[in-house]
């Protein structure tokens, strides 16, 4: 039977945030907001997780984490770099961002032979969320339907700077009908506003958004090297261009590979896109665990 994988997208630099945001601790015990996704995968049924990260912190970021998992589920590591481009491809030698998340899955093809979920390394998700997720990876998931998670707008903005969120639009039977990734959406005194071509147009507050929780099957990673190949066909002598999930999801509706299902979440965002972040989300952490969703001390089994 194959296994129900999570793919932890911890490769990003933190180039807002200031450092590394994927082993900058929230919870009373060290805890980063990967562990509490963690947690939750593990509670909620998932067999395995694959991380991708930097060579650049591998060692650490290893190290840390096979002593928090040992004993409790199957773990494996990629990398995510530059140059892990299709080797007949040229790009921009001077490039130094990464090239999305599109890339960042697609660097885990080797690790996944069944359904898997993704998610950002910093962005808490929420029990709920990761039940809804497992159920529907067990049971619903097939290749003509994959599923997201959505959130309400309003419940995953900063307070401290812009966000990137992919804004959807919901059809019948909570069938997703578009994406479209925003890379610059902020809080103006009178709403919610997203830039483009340097103009901040109005967002509905009550809009769902993608936080990059997918599900999807691992036939995903055909359709994903063809489709990064032509991205840097396009774009590969580009600084800045990246390959975004929602635009590989959109695309999939477009080609009538794949529907999604829309699984709604109400549930407050917080993560650490800006070094402010963190006062917000250790304070939402501390709250979480005076109700008793967490234990003070996630791992005092190791």
């Amino acid at each position: 039977m194959k296994k129900t994988t999570l793919l932890v997208l911890a490769a990003g630099m933190g180039s807002r945030y200031g450092g590394l945001k994927q082993l900058d601790p929230i919870g009373p015990n060290g805890e980063t907001i990967i562990d509490y996704s963690i947690y939750d995968a593990i509670r909620s049924g998932f067999q395995k997780i694959v991380f991708v990260i930097r060579e650049s912190f591998k060692d650490e970021f290893i190290e840390l984490f096979n002593k928090k998992t040992k004993g409790l589920i199957e773990v494996e590591y990629v990398t995510q770099e530059i140059n892990k481009v299709p080797s007949q491809l040229g790009y921009n030698l001077d490039r130094e961002k990464p090239w999305g998340t599109g890339h960042a899955i697609l660097m885990a093809k080797d690790c996944i032979d069944g359904p898997f979920a993704v998610i950002n390394a910093d962005d808490f998700y929420g029990q709920e969320a990761f039940d809804a997720m497992a159920t529907y990876l067990k049971n619903n998931i097939t290749e003509k339907e994959n599923c997201m998670v959505g959130y309400q707008l309003k419940n995953t903005i900063s307070e401290n700077g812009h966000v990137s969120r992919g804004v959807c639009e919901i059809g019948n039977n909570s069938q997703l009908v578009s994406v479209v990734e925003r890379t610059k959406i902020g809080k103006k005194d009178d709403g919610i506003y997203y830039e483009d071509n340097s103009e901040w147009l109005p967002l509905d507050t009550d809009s769902i958004v993608s936080m990059n929780f997918w599900g999807f099957t691992s036939n995903l990673f055909e359709e994903l090297e063809k489709q990064f190949a032509d991205f840097i066909k396009e774009k590969g002598q580009e600084l800045k261009s990246e390959f975004f999930i929602p635009t590989v999801v959109e695309s999939l509706m477009q080609k009538n590979i794949s529907e999604f299902k829309v699984l709604k979440s109400t549930a407050k965002w917080f993560g650490v896109t800006y070094k402010e972040d963190k006062e917000m989300a250790v304070s939402a952490i501390n709250e979480l665990i005076s109700k008793g969703t967490y234990p003070a001390n996630l791992w005092n089994n190791n």
